[in-house]
C-alpha cells in the first residue's frame, strides 16, 4: 500500500515500511512483525514520528536514513553507494522519481540524481513465506564512464537486536558458529575468494540477547551470490535516526571491476532478508518453505547416491568399478557417481584439468560400458567435473593461454596445482558447454558433481586487464542455465572443495550442495546443523564413509554414520566391496529406512532443541500436518551428567497425543548407563500427550561418545 508520506508492503506476518518525503529519497522506517489493526494507520504513524529530534554537535535537520545512505544525508557510517568518475568521487543525492506496488507484498522504486547522472531502481519483494528479496539496478545516465566500488542493500533492525550470530570455518570444518554482543561500530565480513568460501558468514543473524533455536526475535540477511561478498551490521554511536542498527551487504567488488559506460547498468545480487519471532528454527522454516516453493526445486524423491571418490580416489579401472556398482545396486543405491580421475592425463591432482575427454589409457572402450552397466543395474549414472579450473601443462592451457583468468605477466600462486579458466571468455565457455553437453548426451548422464577446488587470486581478464571475478560468476550462471535448458532432467551438485560455495545464487541452478569434504559424522553433525539454518535437508549431500574418516582419522560406529547421513540427501562414499556381509546387510536396512522416511525429511519442518547438556544434540523433522516426526538424539562426546534429563521434543502439537518409539535400526548404540529410562522398557515404545513431550520432554538414554539413536513419533 502507498499513502502520502508512507509506504508499506506486507506478507506472511512480516511488514516493511518506508517514509516518503518530497524532494528526498524514501527512508527505511520499519522491518518487523505485521501489526494488529490498520496497517495504513501504522505506516502513517511511523512517518509522522520519524523525526527523532536534533542532537548537540549534529546535523541541523533531524537525521533520516534513506534507502542508500551517504554523505548527502550526513551519514557517518558505511555508504550505500560508492562510485567515481575518473578521480572525482561521486556523492549521490538520490530522490524518488516513481514508485510502483504491483502487489501488496512488493514495491519497485526509482531514484535518480540528474546532476550526477545516476538512475537507481530498487525492488523489494516479500514472498508468501515472509522472505524478502531486495535488488538494485544502477544505470549510468551521465556522459562519462562511472566506476562503481560498492552498492549495498540494507534494512533497519531495532535497538533490542543486540546479539549477533554468524559463521566461520575452514576446509573440512565449515559453518562454525560464532556469537557476540552487538556493539557500536561496523561489523563487516568481507570475502575475497571468488566464491563464498569455507569461512562464509552464510547467514548474518542479529536478535534479542539469548535467542536460540526455539525462542527469541531474530533478523537475518544472506547474499544470494556465488562470488565475493560483504555482510555488515552497523550500530552508530552518533545515531541512525530513530532506528537501532542497519543489517545488509552486497557484492565485494574489486577496484575498477565495474566500469559503466554511458547507458550501461549494474545489477546487484539479491540480498535475502528474513525475520522471525520464533528463533532460528523460525528463520529456517521460512527459508526452507520459500526454497521448496520454487519451480526448480527437486520434485523426485532424493535418490540414494554412491560416490566413488573415497572408494578408489584416482585409481580407476572398469573391473573394480563395475564390482563397486554391482555391490552398490545390491544394497539399494539409486545413483552411481564416478568422481575425479576419468579424463585425459588425470592420474593425480597435478595434471589433466581442462582436457575433458575420456582417458583411453584407463578407459579403452570409453565410459559407455560402465554407464550402461550402471543403468542396467537400475541406477542413474553421474560424473564429476571441475570446469572452472585448469592444470598448467594441460592441452587446453598450452593451446589457449589467453583463456586463463590471470595477469598477462604470469600466473599467481597455484592452489591444488590449479589455475583458473576465464568463463567470461566466449570461446572458453563455448568449449566447456560443448564438452559437457556431448558427454551428458553420449553417456545419458543424470547427475553432475560440479567441483571448484581453489580460491580466485588475481582474477584478471587477459583481454581487458580488468578484474574478472564478477564476470566469472555471471558466466558460470549462464553456463549452468544453458546446460539445464538443454537437459532439463539433469541434476547438478555444487561442490567447492566441500562447502565453499553454499549460497542461494548457486541454488537457483543446482539441486544439491556438498556441505563438506569431511564425512566424519562428529564433524558433520555440526556442519549439517548450521548449513540447515539456510537450506532444507534434501538439498544437502551427506554420505556414509568408512569406519576411519579420511579427513580426520577418527573412527566411528556404522550406526552413528548412518543416522548422521540420514538427515540430508544421503549417500555412500566408501569401497563397499570390502564390507563384511553384516555391514552390507546393515547398508540394505539403511537404504530401506531412507526410502521409507525420505518424503518426511524432504517436506518436514526442521527442528532443533535448545538448552541441552554438554556435547548432546537433538534435531529432527516434523511433518507439515504435525502427525509424524523423526528425531536424532546424539551424543558427540562424554556426558558430564550422571543421570538422564528430560529432553523436550520440539515442533509437535501440544493438543494431541503421540506414540514415541526408541529406534535403533542400524545397530544398538553404546550406553554410558546400565539401564535406559523406564518408558523404553516396553518394546521401546510409549504413548504421551503432546504437551508433555513439547514442554517437559522425555528422559532419553545416556549414550556413549559418538553415538546416536532415533525417535520415531506418530500421532494417535
Amino acid at each position: 500500500m502507498q499513502r502520502p508520506g508512507a509506504l508499506a508492503i506486507s506478507a506472511a506476518g512480516t511488514t516493511l515500511c518506508f517514509g516518503l518525503a518530497d524532494g528526498a529519497a524514501p527512508s527505511l522506517s520499519y522491518w518487523g512483525r505485521t501489526p494488529d489493526g490498520d496497517l495504513a494507520a501504522f505506516a502513517d504513524a511511523l512517518a509522522a514520528t520519524e523525526d527523532g529530534g536534533k542532537t548537540h554537535s549534529g546535523p541541523d535537520a533531524p537525521r533520516r536514513v534513506p534507502l542508500v545512505p551517504g554523505q548527502a544525508e550526513s551519514w557517518p557510517g558505511t555508504p550505500g553507494l560508492e562510485a567515481r568518475r575518473g578521480i572525482r568521487a561521486v556523492f549521490p543525492r538520490l530522490v524518488l522519481e516513481t514508485s510502483e506496488s504491483a502487489t501488496p507484498s512488493g514495491v519497485t522504486m526509482l531514484l535518480v540524481d540528474a546532476d550526477e547522472g545516476l538512475r537507481l531502481e530498487l525492488g523489494y519483494d516479500l514472498d508468501a513465506h515472509g522472505v524478502l528479496r531486495v535488488v538494485g539496478e544502477l544505470q549510468n545516465t551521465g556522459d562519462e564512464p562511472l566506476v562503481l566500488d560498492a552498492l549495498r542493500l540494507r534494512l533497519p533492525v531495532p535497538g533490542r537486536a543486540a546479539e549477533l550470530l554468524d559463521f566461520t570455518g575452514r576446509w573440512g570444518a565449515e559453518r562454525h558458529p560464532q556469537r557476540s554482543l552487538l556493539t557500536d561500530g561496523t561489523r563487516r565480513r568481507a570475502a575475497r575468494h571468488g566464491r563464498p568460501g569455507h569461512d562464509s558468514p552464510t547467514l548474518l543473524v542479529v536478535g534479542v540477547p539469548g535467542f536460540g533455536f526455539r525462542h527469541g526475535e531474530v533478523w537475518a540477511m544472506h547474499l544470494a551470490w556465488s562470488g565475493d561478498s560483504e555482510y555488515l551490521v552497523e550500530r552508530l554511536s552518533t545515531g541512525a535516526g530513530v532506528l537501532g542498527s542497519m543489517l545488509g551487504g552486497g557484492e565485494n567488488l574489486m577496484a575498477g571491476e565495474i566500469s559503466l559506460a554511458p547507458g550501461e547498468s549494474y545489477r546487484t545480487p539479491d540480498a535475502v532478508f528474513v525475520r522471525s519471532d520464533d528463533g532460528l528454527d523460525g528463520l529456517s522454516a521460512q527459508l526452507h518453505a520459500s526454497l521448496r516453493a520454487r519451480a526448480a526445486h527437486p520434485s523426485r524423491p532424493r535418490p540414494l547416491v554412491l560416490n566413488t571418490w573415497e572408494a578408489v580416489f584416482f585409481t580407476q579401472a572398469i573391473e573394480p568399478l563395475t564390482r563397486l556398482a554391482e555391490t552398490a545396486a545390491s544394497v539399494g543405491v539409486e545413483r552411481f557417481v564416478l568422481d575425479d580421475g576419468w579424463f585425459e592425463g588425470r592420474r593425480n591432482s597435478s595434471a589433466g584439468l581442462g582436457d575433458w575427454f575420456v582417458d583411453a589409457t584407463v578407459w579403452p572402450e570409453g565410459l559407455a560400458p560402465l554407464a550402461q552397466r550402471v543403468r542396467a543395474l537400475g541406477m542413474d549414472f553421474g560424473l564429476w567435473f571441475e570446469p572452472e579450473m585448469v592444470n598448467p601443462g594441460s592441452r587446453l592451457e598450452r593451446e589457449h593461454p589467453d583463456w586463463m583468468l590471470a595477469p598477462a605477466a604470469g600466473y599467481g600462486p597455484s592452489w591444488r596445482h590449479q589455475q583458473v579458466l576465464n568463463l567470461a571468455h566466449p570461446e572458453a565457455s563455448a568449449y566447456l558447454l560443448d564438452r559437457i553437453d556431448a558427454l551428458v548426451t553420449e553417456l545419458d548422464i543424470a547427475f553432475i558433481k560440479w567441483d571448484h577446488n581453489r580460491d580466485l587470486a588475481e582474477p584478471v581478464d587477459r583481454r581487458t586487464g580488468r578484474a574478472g571475478a564478477h564476470a566469472q560468476v555471471l558466466a558460470l550462471y549462464a553456463l549452468l542455465d544453458e546446460l539445464r535448458t538443454r537437459h532439463p532432467r539433469l541434476e547438478i551438485e555444487s561442490c567447492a572443495s566441500g562447502g565453499g560455495r553454499v549460497d542461494l545464487g548457486i541454488l537457483d541452478r543446482v539441486q544439491r550442495v556438498w556441505a563438506s569434504d569431511s564425512n566424519d559424522p562428529v564433524a558433520r553433525q555440526s556442519i549439517q546443523r548450521w548449513t540447515g539454518l539456510l537450506l532444507p535437508p534434501e538439498l544437502v549431500g551427506s554420505h556414509v564413509g568408512p569406519k576411519r574418516a579420511h579427513t580426520t582419522g577418527r573412527e566411528t560406529d556404522l550406526s552413528f554414520r548412518m543416522i548422521t547421513a540420514l538427515f540430508g540427501h544421503p549417500g555412500i562414499e566408501w569401497d563397499i566391496t570390502t564390507c563384511t556381509e553384516a555391514e552390507l546387510a546393515t547398508l540394505r536396512t539403511w537404504a530401506d529406512y531412507h526410502r521409507a522416511h525420505r518424503d518426511l525429511i524432504a517436506t518436514g519442518t526442521t527442528v532443533r532443541a535448545d538448552g541441552l547438556p554438554d556435547a548432546t544434540l537433538l534435531h529432527g523433522v516434523v511433518s507439515p500436518d504435525l502427525s509424524r516426526a523423526l528425531y536424532a538424539w546424539v551424543q558427540l562426546d562424554g556426558a558430564a551428567q550422571a543421570g538422564a534429563q528430560r529432553i523436550p521434543l520440539p515442533g509437535l502439537d501440544p493438543a494431541r497425543s503421540y506414540r514415541v518409539e526408541l529406534a535403533e535400526p542400524f545397530g544398538r548404540a553404546a550406553r554410558q548407563g546400565i539401564g535406559d529410562p523406564a518408558w523404553t522398557q516396553s518394546a521401546g515404545v510409549g504413548e504421551f500427550p503432546g504437551s508433555m513431550l513439547t514442554d517437559a520432554g522425555l528422559p532419553l538414554p545416556l549414550l556413549g561418545p559418538g553415538q546416536a539413536v532415533l525417535l520415531e513419533v506418530s500421532g494417535v
